[in-house]
């Protein structure tokens, strides 16, 4: 990257940062009549989503094209998913560890529930987790073109790695027109996004006016608490599981120069509370400032922004334990157990755009909690998933820095090997 283009992202970040604390100013001191900013707000997020779909499927194909030629193609998405998946589960034992010694739901009057009841009886079956099977049968698109139409990233993910290492099977010749069709349409939305993003200080501050005019002091102080506990545990997770499994494990950068480069990308995820919006900047910065390929770049961070949902995971746990607290309840481990299990495949399951959580519904039925005091989490949801969603996309980022470690370790062996065959002849 020439230094003026990384000159420009420095000031962007920047932009981006004061336009958050001056957005959370201004609905501070506008409180609801904060809300007129929201269409702008809106309008920032729509133009976002527009890229967001072909960015995904172009950039998923292009990279599964590129690796499923590799003989390391397999290992490579075996450690994608692993790395994933380890680091879910243990963001949920942190987050529930975390509920159990500090008890952050004990003390709170629960006459403060009339102030949000709802009615959430009908939520339950809406945001039920489906079976094992029913839910592997989801990700397969009946129709690639309705998945398209309807924005169902998962499904897309699906078609588009069918799509890439359908496209290894080709001859030499017609692969490497699909593969620079597919890359060249990823670069065109990739500098599209780039354009949006000059206007991101706009949209940024119009975002966090509303959130916080909306939310307010006297929601926040309720459950304070809970969101001091849940920052930690956030630290816990970014600077050491995922940045210490950089420092152990990548070697296309270090600890220090990692978090440098990832620090306007967690602002930017922070504000926009969206991994998907975050996707393409998250993209440039790995590629361009971490050393990491664009094939690994192209597979691991579209999937990441999908199913490497760990700061959710650690929310559902520690939500549930948070409402049975608020009852007096004891859990049990057979009530623990299905917080884990469902907590783990709710995060792979939630899209990573910006919205109540509502599978906590699904998390708090599975354990047995009661959901009447759910709404004063709703309330402030936006405040915790901008939080998470920053984790959410530094892991993502930090698993393509080390699969892109194993990968390049695999082509020089191949290289190698190819080496001693031409000496042998």
């Amino acid at each position: 990257m020439s230094e003026k283009k990384q000159s420009s992202l420095d000031k962007l970040g920047i932009w981006i940062i004061a336009a958050t604390i001056l957005g959370a100013v201004a609905g501070l001191l506008l409180g609801k009549d904060a809300q007129m900013f929201a269409p702008m707000g809106n309008l920032f997020m729509q133009l976002i989503k527009m890229v967001v779909v072909p960015l995904v499927l172009f950039s998923l194909i292009g990279g599964a094209a590129s690796l499923g030629n590799s003989s390391s193609a397999g290992k490579i998405g075996l450690l994608t998913f692993a790395y994933y998946g380890i680091t879910t589960a243990v963001a949920v034992a942190l987050g529930l560890a975390a509920s159990e010694i500090f008890q952050p739901g004990r003390g709170i009057e629960m006459t403060a529930l009339s102030e949000a009841a709802i009615h959430v009886d009908h939520m339950e079956e809406s945001t039920r987790i489906p079976g094992f099977w029913e839910t592997v049968t989801g990700f397969v698109p009946t129709n690639p073109f309705q998945a398209l139409v309807n924005g169902n990233i998962l499904q897309i993910i699906v078609f588009a790695l069918f799509m890439g290492f359908a496209a290894t099977y080709l001859d030499e010749q017609k692969r490497s027109y699909v593969l620079n069709f597919f890359n060249y349409l990823t670069e065109l939305f990739i500098k599209v996004m780039t354009g949006i993003m000059y206007v991101a200080p706009i949209g940024v501050f119009c975002l966090m006016a509303d959130a916080t005019g909306t939310f307010g002091y006297a929601v926040l102080t309720k459950i304070l608490y809970l969101i001091l506990l849940y920052v930690a545990v956030l630290a816990i997770v970014t600077y050491g599981m995922i940045g210490g499994s950089v420092a152990m494990f990548s070697r296309c950068t270090t600890y220090k120069q990692f978090f440098k480069s990832m620090w306007k990308v967690q602002v930017f995820a922070f504000s926009t509370a969206s991994s998907i919006a975050t996707l393409p900047l998250n993209m440039s910065t790995a590629s361009t400032e971490l050393g990491v390929s664009k094939e690994t770049t192209s597979f691991a961070l579209p999937l990441g922004a999908t199913i490497n949902m760990n700061g959710n995971a650690a929310y559902y746990a520690m939500a549930a334990t948070f409402i049975a607290q608020m009852y007096g309840m004891e859990l049990s481990m057979p009530q623990y157990i299905a917080i884990i299990i469902t907590s783990t495949l709710g995060a792979v399951g939630q899209a990573g755009v910006p919205g109540p959580t509502l599978l906590v519904v699904a998390v708090l039925v599975s354990a047995g909690i009661p959901i009447d005091a759910l709404p004063i989490l709703f309330g402030v949801d936006r405040i915790f998933d901008m939080l998470r969603t920053a984790v959410n996309i530094t892991g993502d980022a930090a698993c393509a820095t080390i699969v892109d470690r194993f990968r390049k370790d695999d082509d020089r062996e191949d290289a190698g090997e190819e080496l001693v065959a031409v000496s042998e002849h």
